[in-house]
């Protein structure tokens, strides 16, 4: 079992992925477009709202008391590269 990381940074993109910064300083990118069709992140859709996104309590947050699980952040996103961020 992986030790749980938290999130302490995020930037969106267009495409509906984020890119985000852990604690150990590993940068990941995790694709939420699979995600946008099913509830609650299907609000999301609407580019300002997705963009609100942030870095609190050790995972991305929306307005409206959206997020997502940081494990689910670790697990199902891909370790990029110091020259892809």
């Amino acid at each position: 079992m992986n030790a749980l990381l938290d999130v302490v940074g995020v930037q969106t993109h267009a495409d509906f992925s984020l890119i985000l910064t852990f604690e150990n300083n590993e940068v990941r990118r995790f694709d939420m477009a699979p995600y946008m069709s099913q509830k609650p992140w299907s609000r999301l859709k609407e580019p300002s709202l997705f963009c609100a996104a942030r870095a609190e309590m050790g995972t991305v947050v929306w307005p409206s008391n959206i997020d997502i699980d940081p494990e689910t952040l670790y697990e199902r996103s891909v370790a990029l590269a110091p020259c892809q961020v």
